[in-house]
């Protein structure tokens, strides 16, 4: 399936950049609510966007990056770092989420549904984040004679 990204980014924990556009892609395509998000790594460098701008992208990662230091520094001293943010304006919402690796950031339309808009960028995080399954190693067959010579024929 064709999503329409340019994304030249590379590999990033085993999982190929085009698994983390799919991942924002199907984000967007169930939740109707997210009109664009992107996905950093913790140096706030784009993974994968649903942005189709490069410097779009790139300026989203970095604002959203900054947002978050900034809510970070207006914490209380000594408090854990924040995990979501979430900045309501008239004409629509922009949601952050990030863990240690990653950072997806999420603009929507005016009056989200909160609760699930943070659980779906938090899936999205989780999903990305996994290693893919490996598959279980194949146990060679044995050759007609050996099998023979194990049943005790000869």
């Amino acid at each position: 399936e064709e999503l329409g990204y340019d994304l030249p980014h590379g590999r990033m924990l085993g999982l190929p950049a085009m698994e983390a556009a799919q991942a924002l892609a199907d984000l967007t395509e169930i939740f109707s609510q997210i009109e664009a998000a992107v996905l950093a790594d913790a140096t706030g460098s784009v993974v994968a966007s649903t942005l189709a701008d490069e410097e779009r992208s790139a300026g989203f990662a970095r604002a959203a990056a900054e947002l978050l230091a900034a809510a970070d520094e207006a914490g209380r001293e000594g408090s854990e770092r924040l995990i979501q943010v979430e900045a309501a304006l008239p004409e629509g919402s922009v949601f952050l989420v990030r863990d240690e690796r990653h950072l997806v950031a999420a603009v929507t339309r005016p009056e989200p549904t909160v609760g699930l808009v943070f659980y779906d960028l938090k899936t999205c995080l989780r999903l990305v984040g996994e290693e893919p399954a490996k598959k279980p190693a194949r146990r060679p067959r044995k050759k007609e004679d050996e099998k023979g010579n194990a049943d005790g024929e000869a």
